[in-house]
């Protein structure tokens, strides 16, 4: 097998592929009313089923993201589930019967589930492997499914993104390129998904899409038993890049990474009065066709986004999103390293959150009880901005919400101006109530790096 240590910039980059949705379709941003997809990295499917029942539907989540469902190489690093050898569900994280609860009690629990969906390549390496499956294999040769033929011609690692010839058909990091403009590859890569959708499954993240011609995944699209089945499709914006983002929205939602590299930035180095129109106006894709997040598997990884390590700063910067009306979030929800290439504690069974390394940011009070304000909250437009010109901002989403964050270093002592009704209110952040007179004001004390949030129809804690 090649070792991680090149394989890991190619994965960061190929797990980068887009998402998107027809902007005329009704389904840009997940279907349904909840758009908050919980995002459990490479938890086994035993395990998630049992947090949407505990945990993600009550808190109101709309959806889960489950690592890749397919045979993959054989290894203890996290990349191994990205390197598909068979489209068998026989993976580290579980197999065909274990996904098929995990989907039937998700969708009992009111929780829809995507799937992470690697189809742009299969494994890199060199020599005879055999899959976790059982299956074996060689680069290029994946009995029963691929054969050499079925592989783009060229084989050597991709080298510059402003060719898009080279970056849609040269080697990711050294991974074995399908051809997915021949008709067989195609039909086997959506034999492989109507299989999944068989099993209930609501929708897709595509791994690695700006590797694909969105013409490609248009015809793959096509060839699916339910081709308004929702997807999100991994496209990272380069500037001056060949292929960009937005060639992709035709085919369903796209992940805009420049929103989490940005909330980064301002988080840390600028000043949060800014984030007053983010969004369109800052050049990124259109709300309805975004896929957004604080961070992901990748980009927590790589440094280019906030991650878990950031403590408070990472926790407000999840609070804004889910109360900030652009695109459909996704909460990371990982587990600790100091190695990027370990892969998941116990391989993937989650015992309890915050035990054997398991972050569970999904279930931190402060964004957890978020995922009720968006919901109760959507279709609401920002009103009654307010900043301090610095670290400190406040702002409400019409008669339904109002939240106020305080990155400053000092406590924040003010009366907020709202749009909500007069009377009391559960401050979800740390459940405290607050009273809104009739005039729609409320006065409260921040402490430092600590937020409040505040919504119509919670009004006890």
């Amino acid at each position: 097998m090649a070792r991680r240590t090149t394989l890991s910039a190619a994965l960061l980059l190929a797990a980068v592929a887009t998402v998107g949705m027809n902007p005329t379709s009704a389904q840009a941003s997940p279907p349904g009313t909840k758009d908050v997809t919980a995002v459990l990295f490479e938890w086994k499917y035993a395990s998630v089923a049992k947090e949407c029942t505990s945990t993600l539907g009550p808190a109101g989540y709309g959806y889960v993201q489950v690592s890749p469902p397919a045979e993959h190489i054989q290894g203890a690093q996290w990349w191994t589930s990205y390197q598909p050898v068979s489209y068998k569900i026989a993976g580290r994280l579980g197999d065909r019967t274990a996904f098929q609860n995990m989907v039937s009690t998700c969708h009992a629990a009111g929780v829809k589930v995507v799937v992470d969906t690697v189809i742009n390549h299969m494994s890199a390496g060199s020599g005879t492997g055999t899959g976790t499956g059982g299956s074996s294999y060689t680069k290029y040769n994946y009995p029963g499914l691929y054969s050499s033929y079925d592989f783009d011609d060229c084989t050597s690692q991709i080298s510059n993104y402003a060719d898009r010839w080279n970056v849609q058909h040269c080697e990711l990091v050294g991974l074995a390129d399908l051809d997915t403009g021949e008709s067989y590859v195609r039909g086997a890569i959506a034999g492989y998904m109507n299989d999944l959708l068989t099993l209930g499954v609501d929708g897709f993240r595509i791994d690695a899409a700006k590797h694909i011609d969105t013409a490609d995944l248009a015809n793959i699209k096509s060839r699916l038993t339910n081709p308004s089945a929702y997807w999100k499709q991994e496209v990272i914006y380069g500037a001056g890049e060949a292929v960009q983002p937005t060639e992709y929205t035709g085919n369903g939602d796209v992940q805009e990474f420049r929103y989490a590299y940005d909330l980064k930035r301002v988080f840390n180095n600028e000043n949060l009065a800014y984030l007053k129109n983010y969004g369109e106006a800052w050049g990124y894709l259109n709300s309805s066709v975004a896929g957004v997040f604080v961070d992901n598997h990748d980009t927590e990884r790589n440094g280019s986004t906030l991650t878990y390590k950031d403590g408070a700063t990472y926790t407000l910067a999840n609070v804004f999103m889910l109360a900030w009306p652009y695109g459909a979030p996704d909460v990371n929800s990982g587990y600790e390293w100091s190695d990027a290439d370990a892969g998941p504690p116990n391989g993937g069974t989650v015992n309890a959150c915050w035990q054997d390394g398991w972050k569970c940011q999904h279930k931190w009070p402060e964004i957890m009880r978020m995922v009720a304000f968006r919901n109760a909250t959507r279709g609401q437009a920002v009103t009654n901005w307010w900043d301090n010109g610095g670290d400190a901002i406040a702002f409400g989403r019409g008669s339904k919400g109002y939240v106020a964050i305080n990155h400053e270093s000092g406590s924040l002592s003010r009366t907020y101006q709202t749009s909500l009704p007069a009377g009391t209110y559960c401050n979800v952040q740390n459940n405290t109530t607050v009273t809104v007179n009739s005039s729609g004001q409320f006065t409260a004390t921040l402490g430092a790096h600590t937020a409040l949030a505040i919504y119509a129809g919670k009004s006890s804690c």
